[in-house]
């Protein structure tokens, strides 16, 4: 009985694991050769070897719609339901990026709403090219837009995705705290710099108005003072749009020069 679920196996989303993968697609996976011949009798260790052989990732390709080795071994994580901790370990593996997606992947399938986002978000740093097998002829992907497909999209692979709250939604009910991006440091630098350069501009405006003010009559001196508070307030709220909009200019490029260092590593 090479195809039923581990008896020991708890239900996923009030129902069979292996049922979150369609029927018809688990029929071709079970008759497929590559699942008779190295999926029939795998357990939850034979996996990870299986997995490290992985060349690219997928779900059904051809005009037979014939299911990657990808998806077959999805499909025996489902049946296996290997544990927690050995999942974690597929995630956070570093050398092979094809296990890294497998793991993401079953996460997104089976975990819990807060395991997803705080096992899969740190993924999004992830910018090695990944090769998916499509339909019809290959693509080339990078780990971080699978990640963000597993968190923001309903389906991935040909599979159906369960639904996921909106990361805000958990938020609000502080399940999440709220996702600090790693270059947050930089930008806490940069924002105390130019804080510092707007506080000492904002002192030398204010001895060079109180010297104007004190050789001024105390009435001209009220409305001066009330009109350069309006103009400072102006100048603060056009600085925080301007620290704003640089902010997500340095996002972009620090973003944009991972990617290049990736696609030269690769």
């Amino acid at each position: 009985m090479a195809n039923t679920t581990d008896p020991f196996a708890i239900s996923v989303h009030g129902t069979n694991p292996q049922y979150l993968v369609e029927k018809i697609t688990r029929t071709k996976i079970y008759n497929s050769q590559y699942w008779k011949e190295h999926c029939f009798g795998l357990t939850a260790e034979g996996i990870v070897e299986k997995a490290v052989d992985l060349k690219y990732v997928g779900g059904s390709y051809g005009g037979n719609a014939r299911p990657s080795k990808f998806l077959c071994l999805v499909l025996k994580m489902l049946q296996l339901q290997p544990e927690k901790d050995i999942v974690i370990e597929f995630i956070k593996n570093e050398e092979f990026k094809y296990v890294r997606v497998l793991g993401a992947f079953y996460m997104r399938l089976v975990g819990r709403p807060i395991d997803i986002y705080q096992y899969l978000e740190p993924l999004y740093n992830d910018y090695r090219k990944v090769r998916v097998r499509q339909t019809m002829g290959w693509a080339m992907k990078h780990v971080d837009e699978i990640i963000d497909e597993l968190l923001r999209g309903d389906h991935s692979f040909d599979i159906a995705l369960p639904h996921l709250p909106k990361r805000g939604a958990l938020e609000e009910t502080g399940a999440l705290k709220p996702r600090i991006s790693v270059l947050e440091d930089a930008w806490e630098e940069e924002e105390l710099r130019a804080k510092s350069k707007s506080r000492s501009a904002e002192r030398s405006g204010s001895a060079a108005r109180a010297r104007s003010h004190s050789r001024s009559s105390s009435g001209a001196a009220g409305r001066s003072r009330e009109r350069d508070g309006s103009r400072d307030r102006a100048r603060d709220k056009e600085k925080e749009r301007e620290r704003a909009r640089d902010k997500e200019r340095a996002r972009e490029k620090e973003r944009a020069k991972e990617r290049e260092r990736a696609r030269e590593k690769d």
